[in-house]
């Protein structure tokens, strides 16, 4: 098993989202980008999603730890590691395209928020 956790200042990403041509906008799916515009705040909601996605990043590395990577880290594309919600509000990481064929599936994803931060912990196996 491998873990991997990423905290999100959501404040600052609020700010980056903002800024136009923002590479934010690229790195969600039109699904989360939907599903985070019906939400009362969209930064808050998109903060935690990127530290989801950050998240298992970390933890698939780990799951490779001495080897080298089998996607080289810039050419990785963020919106083919999707974060959906169960209609009780339990998320999961799905996977598509050159990532789905090649990384683990995420066995457990947890999103919190507190103040002006988002936390994300994955575990892989």
């Amino acid at each position: 098993m491998h873990i991997g956790v990423d905290l999100v200042c959501i404040s600052d990403f609020r700010t980056q989202l903002e800024v136009p041509g923002s590479t934010f906008e690229q790195v969600f799916t039109s699904r989360e980008l939907r599903v985070a515009g019906g939400k009362p705040d969209r930064a808050e909601h998109l903060a935690g999603r990127w530290a989801a996605k950050e998240a298992f990043i970390k933890a698939w590395s780990q799951s490779l730890y001495g080897l080298p990577p089998v996607i080289e880290p810039d050419r990785v594309d963020f919106a083919e590691i999707e974060v959906v919600a169960d209609r009780f509000g339990r998320v999961a990481v799905q996977l598509h395209g050159a990532v789905a064929a090649v990384a683990p599936v995420a066995q457990s994803l947890s999103i919190s928020h507190d103040g002006d931060y988002a936390m994300a912990t994955c575990l892989v196996m």
